[in-house]
């Protein structure tokens, strides 16, 4: 029986993280913040933040309160959320795992000459 339960529990873990997944590459939230959330330049990262501080964060969004002039780009996304998203997209977000890839392109050597550096 608890075996059952856990495999219930874990299917529903992994559907809301979908849910969760799919919601953030549909509002466009990677194209800023990052395919995994790492964030990107000026963009903070919000991967493996704690989810009490995300929460917090989407919902003053939510509400219009903002603490920086990036944060205005925010407020029209967090109130496109419900309630229930925001606890979850935090939740996701602060479990969220970046993946690499097993095979990448590594550079073994780099030559600067002729690549107009001076």
């Amino acid at each position: 029986m608890k075996r059952l339960i856990l495999i219930l529990l874990s299917t529903l873990a992994l559907e809301a993280a979908d849910e969760m997944e799919e919601l953030y590459l549909k509002n466009g939230c990677s194209s800023c913040h990052g395919l995994y959330a790492e964030g990107i330049g000026a963009t903070p990262r919000l991967q493996g933040k704690p989810e009490g501080l995300l929460k917090e964060r989407l919902k003053n969004l939510k509400a219009g309160k903002t603490r920086s002039a990036f944060g205005t780009i925010m407020i029209s996304f967090a109130q496109a959320l419900s309630d229930e998203q925001i606890d979850k997209m935090a939740h996701w977000l602060a479990n969220l795992k970046k993946v690499e890839p097993e095979e990448r392109y590594e550079l073994e050597y780099y030559d600067n000459t002729g690549d107009g550096a001076s």
